[in-house]
């Protein structure tokens, strides 16, 4: 299977569309039949999420090999290193190169969920950089990327901090970054000018979430720290229970939105789909992002 790293190299944009594990027999057929969709648009990858501390560790491999033999699609398997010890993570690692990943995002991750004062063991990794260097034992067998943060982690102090930090993961072997979402694409070009000061040279994709429901936006946005901006509230929260005007207008924003970071050089579109193919698939066909 082709490493994402090899697609970077012979294309100046890339398509990939993000799904999770579902944990339902019935999300499991959803899943497939929205890969299966979203596939016709011949994207670059898929990638497929790892919950807290390791709890779909065994759904999201399954998914990503089955998703790589139904398709022929290079598939980014999300992996964390929070509540895994250097050996597990060695043996995890080897079971993935033997079923035919080649592409891993690599990311500390959050603390279980029913532990949130848990710190890490004394044979844990406590950072992101630390699994991407266990990755690099492995040589360049896999393809590394790394998650960005546009208004910076969370967790981190400044953005001139944060933009250091991913600085130690590309020297650590990360070679290539997928964004959170952003509504405000000057956040974007922000956190590129400001990395790229740093010393970050890898490609940065930026990461889009289509806009379907303002409420469950509003949630999302509180869980992973994303600014929901003054424009998005003024435009959807008059509309917000009207679904399918918010889904239609939410299909015109986020498409002027990818449009104009394509135009400003962004080196492709990673589309949190959250296991629907629509809106995703309308916005993308409007783009006419293959022919380019």
């Amino acid at each position: 299977m082709r490493k994402i790293t090899d697609i970077f190299a012979r294309k100046r944009r890339t398509l990939s569309f993000e799904l999770f594990p579902p944990k339902t027999a019935p999300g499991a057929r959803r899943l497939f039949e929205t890969a299966e969709t979203l596939a016709e648009l011949a994207p670059d990858f898929f990638s497929v999420t790892y919950g807290a501390a390791g709890s779909t560790a065994t759904g999201t491999l399954r998914i990503a090999v089955e998703l790589q033999e139904r398709f022929g699609i290079p598939v980014l398997h999300h992996y964390t290193c929070i509540g895994h010890t250097r050996a597990v993570i060695r043996q995890c690692l080897q079971v993935m190169a033997q079923s035919g990943i080649r592409n891993i995002l690599a990311m500390r991750g959050d603390p279980p969920r029913d532990r949130p004062n848990y710190r890490p063991g004394p044979d844990e990794p406590r950072f992101g950089h630390e699994l991407v260097r266990l990755i690099r034992e492995f040589g360049d067998f896999f393809a590394v990327g790394v998650p960005g943060f546009p208004e910076k982690h969370p967790n981190t102090p400044t953005q001139e901090l944060d933009s250091l930090y991913l600085k130690v993961k590309q020297d650590a072997g990360a070679e290539f970054v997928i964004t959170q979402l952003f509504f405000d694409n000057e956040d974007y070009h922000g956190f590129v000018r400001r990395v790229r000061r740093a010393g970050v040279t890898i490609p940065i994709l930026p990461g889009i979430l289509p806009i379907t429901d303002y409420d469950k936006l509003v949630n999302f946005c509180r869980l992973c720290g994303a600014t929901l901006t003054e424009p998005i509230r003024r435009t959807f929260e008059p509309i917000r229970w009207d679904l399918r005007q918010t889904r239609a207008r939410g299909i015109d924003v986020v498409a002027r939105q990818c449009r104009e970071l394509l135009e400003a050089g962004a080196p492709g579109l990673h589309f949190f789909c959250l296991n629907h193919s629509e809106p995703t698939a309308t916005i993308v066909k409007s783009l006419k992002l293959l022919a380019v």
